[in-house]
């Protein structure tokens, strides 16, 4: 039995506390308050006048077909970018799993594109497939393909899922090698003996014992889709063409700071705060029960 621990001053606990609490109030809990404070105001652009309006806002933004637009094209980014980049990551873990030499140089390799921030990377994938000066766009017209993502709906959200995808399989590689690391390797060897092929042994044994890794990661990774990815959206598409990449996130900024509709802004940074916590919650709730650790 793990001995409890005393802290032999009464007060200590609450100072070691202090800072967390300090920082999760300023930067989360006075935002969101003042947020949610100003999406029942009316404002002129100025900021010279205010009305309050109570829900005027919400409904007027529930209504609106291109906020619905957005609902939508949220949803599908955010489950291909967080199931792309998982999926890429873990092959990618799996292979560096197995190498034995180089092993450190391969795995730093990988790691490199966490650190280049959503803008840059935004702007790497762009002049890679810039429809008039991009070498792999001339590669893909080249093979007969018409590629214009500034034009093609379809095509610039496959372009900006394949850029964040891209930019979060570094931070999801870490996690996955980690994981395989802590799989006792005496399993592996016990279903080899048995008869087990490579690919049954991977998902009868390895991925059942990576399940709390994943549940992690597609926690994180939906986090990331729904706000992180704002500056490669911005860079890559600004939220074109014909609003086919404006995310949730993405408009909130549009209608805030470019066309200044202050309370519609307010009131959508709410929602999308609701519904992030929402989606978190339902997957602590149900898709957690899944989960066996070991």
């Amino acid at each position: 039995m793990t001995p409890r621990v005393v802290f032999p001053n009464k007060l200590l606990p609450y100072l070691l506390l202090l800072p967390q609490l300090a920082i999760t109030l300023v930067f989360f809990y006075w935002p969101a308050s003042q947020a949610l404070y100003q999406s029942m105001l009316r404002e002129d652009p100025f900021g010279l006048r205010s009305t309050f309006v109570w829900f005027a806002n919400f409904r007027r933004v529930l209504n609106d077909p291109n906020y619905i637009n957005s609902v939508q094209v949220t949803a599908v980014f955010s489950i291909a970018t967080a199931l792309l980049s998982m999926a890429v990551a873990l092959l990618l873990a799996v292979m560096a799993d197995k190498v034995i030499r180089g092993r450190g140089v391969y795995r730093t390799l990988l790691i490199w594109p966490y650190a280049v921030a959503p803008a840059i990377a935004g702007m790497l994938w762009l002049f890679m497939f810039n429809p008039t000066m991009g070498t792999f766009a001339y590669m893909l017209r080249g093979a007969g393909y018409n590629w214009d993502p500034l034009l093609n709906g379809p095509q610039a959200m496959t372009l900006v899922v394949a850029a964040a995808a891209w930019k979060q399989i570094s931070y999801n590689f870490l996690f996955f090698v980690a994981g395989l690391q802590a799989i006792p390797k005496s399993l592996i060897e016990a279903a080899a003996i048995d008869g087990a092929r490579e690919t049954k042994r991977f998902w009868t044994i390895v991925f059942p014992l990576l399940a709390p890794t994943t549940f992690f990661l597609l926690v994180i990774n939906t986090t990331y889709a729904f706000f992180d990815t704002f500056g490669i959206i911005h860079a890559v598409t600004g939220g074109g063409p014909g609003k086919a990449t404006e995310t949730l996130v993405y408009k909130v900024y549009n209608d805030g700071f470019v066309n200044l509709i202050l309370g519609d802004s307010a009131a959508q940074s709410v929602i999308l705060m609701v519904i992030v916590i929402a989606l978190t919650a339902f997957q602590f709730r149900y898709v957690e029960r899944k989960v066996h650790y070991g």
